[in-house]
């Protein structure tokens, strides 16, 4: 076996055909262009971005590691790092914060016991550190939970919302 084969094999098949999906997409010497779609799907599958995948994933695209790297660590919807099951990102800019997008987060952290950055001991949830904007002020105050957007938020709400997500495990 060659080193780019024993580097795919760390690719689940299904990864693989996802990144052939996104590289289909794109003219066939520019293969890099689908980093993006390839690193979402690895975070999918595995819930952050495993060195070992990155490289193999750098391989596959035939580019430099770090240049997946680089991508990887500049865009906040990735983690470089094991995190809890459930991701959890509050907008807190202007639209949300002037709705009480700063309540928000500060129930969760209290309801938690976590701060921004940190999952829960068991694992279930993790609070990513402070959003920017998430692009649905209509909403305002929402968060995005495993990219799924929920709006209009109320404490309650956020209890809801919780609680389901804590009978799916």
């Amino acid at each position: 076996m060659n080193e780019v084969s024993s580097k795919k094999s760390v690719l689940s098949d299904h990864l693989q055909d996802e990144i052939e999906d996104w590289i289909s997409r794109y003219p066939i010497d520019q293969k890099q262009s689908a980093v993006l779609g390839a690193l979402r799907a690895l975070q999918h599958e595995e819930g952050y971005l495993p060195v070992e995948k990155m490289d193999a994933i750098a391989e596959y695209l035939e580019m430099p590691a770090i240049a997946v790297y680089e991508v990887a660590s500049f865009y906040s919807m990735f983690e470089l790092k094991p995190v809890g099951k459930h991701t959890i990102s509050v907008c807190t800019n202007l639209s949300c914060m002037l709705r009480g997008a700063d309540e928000i987060v500060e129930h969760l952290k209290n309801k938690l016991d976590i701060d921004l950055g940190e999952s829960t001991p068991d694992g279930k949830f993790y609070l990513k550190q402070e959003e920017e904007c998430l692009a649905a002020c209509c909403g305002a105050p929402m968060m995005q939970v495993d990219h799924v957007y929920k709006e209009n938020l109320t404490v309650e709400k956020v209890d809801a919302i919780l609680k389901e997500l804590d009978h799916k495990n």
